[in-house]
Formats: structure tokens, sequence, C-alpha cells
């Protein structure tokens, strides 16, 4: 395949444009112009770092280094979960649930790409592996923030039908029932949205990349929609995974709501 390569001056030329995006916000007085520099100074460093990463990760082939390197994206990806939780959850549950949820999420749906469709040699191969479970977990990382904040904040807002329905001998799924249905409405939308408007509205980055690397515009789009197909059902599981184990954590043995359980003191 060719490809044009990028010299660094390009990569200055494209930096002008985010130049323009903070100065944009200091003349209208936005106050995102630290916080849009900070944003561009990790993404530079991120990905530099990643670019290293990688490019010794894809030299030795190694199984270990692949799971180490998995379990790290994972853990990071948990982080983000913590950090997009409002409402006083308690960080260690909301990173525990997060973390757990992605990873049986992203990872079944990562091996079954690997192992029935992909097929590389080695099937741990991290140029095909660690790619593919970073655009997998992002997604799964979005939905299942989602998710959990939806039924935090509609689990308080709903306390006293949910309380109502206990009361009048429901157990504690059903009770939750209403508020479970919209947590997963919320975690699954941004995903049904992608896919509504992929081709059409946006070329998404991994077909576009594939493109400018001189592959055939059909097996990008092939690619694609298994990514997305992976994506959907990451998401899927994950969301589902993390909002039933909040939807206990937040009830007890006998069906009752305990909301404190959301409070430091009640992690």
């Amino acid at each position: 395949m060719n490809y044009i390569e990028l010299s660094y001056w390009d990569l200055v030329a494209g930096g002008v444009l985010v130049v323009l995006a903070a100065g944009i916000s200091l003349y209208l007085q936005l106050g995102l112009e630290k916080r849009l520099a900070i944003a561009a100074v990790r993404m530079v460093v991120q990905l530099l770092l990643v670019g290293l990463v990688l490019k010794l990760l894809f030299s030795l082939v190694s199984p270990f280094l692949s799971l180490l390197t998995a379990l790290c994206m994972i853990g990071f990806a948990g982080r983000e979960v913590m950090a997009r939780q409002d409402g006083g959850m308690p960080r260690l549950l909301s990173y525990g649930i997060g973390s757990v949820a992605m990873l049986m999420s992203a990872g079944i749906v990562t091996m079954f790409a690997l192992t029935a469709q992909l097929q590389p040699d080695p099937w741990y191969n991290p140029r095909y592996a660690l790619p593919l479970l970073g655009m997998v977990l992002g997604n799964c990382m979005t939905g299942i923030a989602l998710g959990l904040q939806a039924l935090t904040t509609g689990a308080s807002q709903n306390r006293l039908g949910i309380e109502a329905r206990l009361a009048l001998g429901a157990d504690r799924m059903s009770a939750l029932k209403p508020v479970l249905r919209q947590s997963l409405r919320t975690a699954l939308m941004p995903i049904i949205n992608s896919m509504s408007a992929i081709g059409l509205v946006s070329l998404p980055g991994m077909m576009t990349g594939q493109i400018l690397a001189g592959a055939d515009p059909v097996e990008a789009v092939k690619y694609q929609i298994l990514v997305m197909s992976l994506i959907a059902g990451g998401t899927a599981l994950g969301a589902v995974g993390a909002v039933v184990a909040l939807a206990y954590r937040i009830t007890d043995n006998r069906h009752r709501l305990r909301l404190d359980r959301l409070s430091r003191e009640g992690i």
C-alpha cells in the first residue's frame, strides 16, 4: 500500500488550527483556551509515547507484554469512568464496576474478533489485538460511564416511586426496571447514533486512515463494519453488566433501596 508520509512541519501546520481554536475562545471569553492547550499537549505526548510503545510491542510480539498493555488500557479506561461520575458515587466503587465491566465486555468481543474473524498468526499479535481493543474499549468506556451516571441520577430522582413499588411487594429489579431501561438507553444512544450516521454523514477514523494509507475502499468498509459491530456488542454487554452491578449495589437482599451506599461513607 502506498501512503503519503507526513513530516513534522505538516503536524506543526495542523497545530495552527488548534491555536486558532484557542484564539477564538480567548476572543469570545469562553475560558477554554487553557484547557484546550493542556488537552493538545496531552494528546501529542500521549500519542508519541503510544507510538514508541507500540513499535516495541510489534517487534517483540510477546503475549505477556500484550496482556500487560491491555490491562493498563483497561485500568486507564476505568479511571475515566470514575472521573465522569457525579453525585458523590464512591471513587473505588465506580472504578471497580467500570473496570470489571470493560474487562469482560471488551475482552470478550476482542477475543471473538481475533479468533473467529481476523485470525492473525499468532492470535495475540499486538498489531491487531491492541488497536482493536482500543477502539472497542473507548466506546465501552463512554457507554458504561453514561449508564452508571444515568442510573444514580434516575434512582435519586425517582426514589419515592421506587420505594413505593418495593413497599407494594415488587422485588428490587422490578422496582428499578424503569430506571434501568432509561439508563441502558442513555448508554447505548451514542453508538446507535454513530451507526446511523456512519457513511452518509461521517467517515470513521479507522476507515479514513486505511483509505489514506492506500487500502481498497471496499476492504476498508468491510473492516469498519466489523469494528462497528464489535463496538455495538461490547458496549451493550459492558453497559448491561455495569448497570446491573450498580443496581444490586444500591439495593440489598431484603429488597430495600440503599442510596446511602453511594455516599463515600457507605462504600
